[in-house]
């Protein structure tokens, strides 16, 4: 992400989008359907540069990140704000995951890797881990930082061993999923040879 954010601009090719349908109401449904948004390693070409423009089958243009940004955030959910250059940081783990949850890559490896940048966090890529690649980005994205959202998603304990998500599928109803403004009563936590370790407040609703 980092070389993708140096780009001046990153021009996104929708390959299955005809500038060309009969209304704005269909070609509008074309772009939200496009497979460009269902990708992995795209998520980071969306988000990295500052101007991205989108094109059609025939390279007609379809808008800009700006010009097309309500239709991008009904389709990613990503806000406005993030889509015009606001850090990633100052969103929740928990909805940067989801971002990627409805995304596919061909490789499994990939479902972890097309996030590093996402997370600011560096990591060897083995392509033959499989989904051992998630939970090693999620096990390097506790070592520096202490949001507790990484842990906010739905879990089936008959199906899930352990408090890390299996892939940011986990995370798919999570993008509303803030973090505590304050790190007041944020203790520090670790994974240890015997599992998480971690002090968490507990709050009461009425």
């Amino acid at each position: 992400i980092h070389g993708t954010r140096l780009s001046a601009v990153c021009y996104a090719f929708l390959s299955d989008v005809n500038a060309n349908a009969l209304n704005s109401d269909i070609l509008e449904q074309q772009i939200k359907s496009s497979m460009w948004f269902t990708r992995g390693w795209t998520l980071q070409e969306l988000l990295a540069p500052q101007h991205v423009v989108f094109y059609d089958q025939q390279w007609e243009f379809l808008g800009t990140k700006q010009t097309l940004g309500k239709l991008l955030t009904l389709r990613t959910s990503i806000d406005d704000a993030i889509l015009n250059g606001e850090p990633l940081s100052r969103r929740s783990i928990a909805q940067r995951m989801s971002w990627a949850s409805q995304r596919v890559t061909t490789r499994i490896e990939d479902t972890a890797y097309c996030l590093l940048g996402i997370f600011d966090v560096n990591m060897p890529m083995l392509y033959g881990e499989g989904e051992k690649a998630f939970l090693r980005l999620q096990e390097e994205i506790i070592k520096q930082s202490d949001d507790h959202t990484i842990f906010a998603w739905p879990m089936n304990r008959h199906s899930q061993p352990g408090l890390l998500a299996g892939s940011p599928a986990a995370f798919a109803n999570c993008q509303y999923i803030r973090t505590m403004t304050s790190r007041k009563g944020r203790s520090p936590y670790s994974l240890t040879n015997r599992g998480l370790s971690i002090k968490l407040m507990a709050t009461q609703f009425i």
